[in-house]
């Protein structure tokens, strides 16, 4: 059990009452107000014990979501694998992922989440989850009130080469057109320099959850800012590029940098506070976007985790 008391729920065949086969598991999530409710009540589900395949995965998969999202404005580098499927990350597997919730930066984000393991690892690769009410009450209240004005993210993507995910890669699109459609309704300001996109969004620290109404901390400025990544790389980063030439950088809203150390407690804390999805091969995870944030523990081995998304 994690720091602040909470899990997320597992689900096997003999709790669901069904088969131990894709059947049951269809079976027990075809009350799809229950499962509704349930992920609301428990903010992330693990179902375990069905046996589910890489060929069964669609078959599921409609059931949990209900209308699937391209992973569009993405940061994460991975691969699209179906229709609007991809790989969970491709991020070198030594490193740690912190915690986080998919697109909390955008203006629009998925509310659910759905992980497959079709191959754990042998070695660690675990996903850990993190109660993102409990998380923002862990901060200091010194932090807390320094993020209550927002954030200010700062994208700058290449044209097809160079550091960092392309723009054509990240809203997967090569029309400049569309990106710009995207980038006005969610917000966002940009510039076109040459063939490269820079793209500057002011969001807010926190949000409310739609249906509870419970505030959580949301934004991923622990994960832009330039002391989010090792010494050695953020040194070397700062060394050849200004701040606002970096692929992603983060400040307050009001353009102020923000301390090291309050990244660094956001970080920490949300790791600490974390309990761990031990992946084993036909595990699905569901979880609530909102309530919940997500990360990846470093792994050796082989792994594959897929991951759709749904508003």
């Amino acid at each position: 059990m994690n720091a602040a008391g909470w899990t997320p729920l597992e689900v096997t065949p003999e709790i669901a009452g069904t088969k131990p086969d894709a059947g049951g598991l269809r079976d027990y999530l075809s009350d799809s107000q229950k499962i509704d409710a349930m992920l609301i009540e428990q903010k992330a589900l693990v179902f375990r014990g069905f046996g589910i395949t890489p060929g069964q995965f669609e078959g599921v998969l409609d059931m949990m979501l209900h209308d699937r999202l391209a992973y569009v404005h993405g940061n994460s580098p991975r691969s699209k694998v179906g229709k609007n499927v991809y790989t969970s990350t491709e991020y070198p597997p030594e490193f740690t992922i912190s915690m986080h919730n998919e697109l909390s930066y955008a203006a629009k984000w998925p509310a659910r989440l759905l992980f497959f393991c079709e191959v754990a690892a042998p070695a660690g690769g675990a996903t850990p989850l993190t109660d993102g009410i409990a998380w923002l009450r862990s901060l200091d209240a010194e932090v807390q009130d320094a993020f209550s004005g927002g954030v200010r993210y700062v994208q700058n993507l290449p044209d097809g080469r160079g550091l960092g995910r392309s723009w054509q890669d990240t809203f997967e699109t090569g029309d400049r057109a569309e990106v710009e459609a995207y980038l006005a309704s969610a917000g966002a300001t940009w510039e076109w320099m040459g063939g490269d996109l820079r793209v500057t969004q002011l969001r807010p620290a926190t949000t409310r959850h739609p249906v509870t109404d419970d505030e959580v901390w949301f934004n991923q400025s622990d994960q832009w800012h330039v002391c989010a990544l090792d010494d050695e790389t953020g040194a070397a980063l700062l060394d050849i590029l200004p701040e606002e030439e970096i692929p992603q950088s983060v400040r307050f809203a009001n353009g102020d940098p923000i301390p090291a150390e309050y990244v660094l407690q956001v970080r920490e804390r949300g790791l600490e506070m974390a309990v761990d999805v031990n992946w084993r091969a036909g595990d699905l995870l569901l979880i609530d976007n909102v309530l919940v944030a997500h990360g990846r523990r470093p792994f050796t081995g082989d792994r594959r985790v897929l991951v759709a998304m749904s508003d």
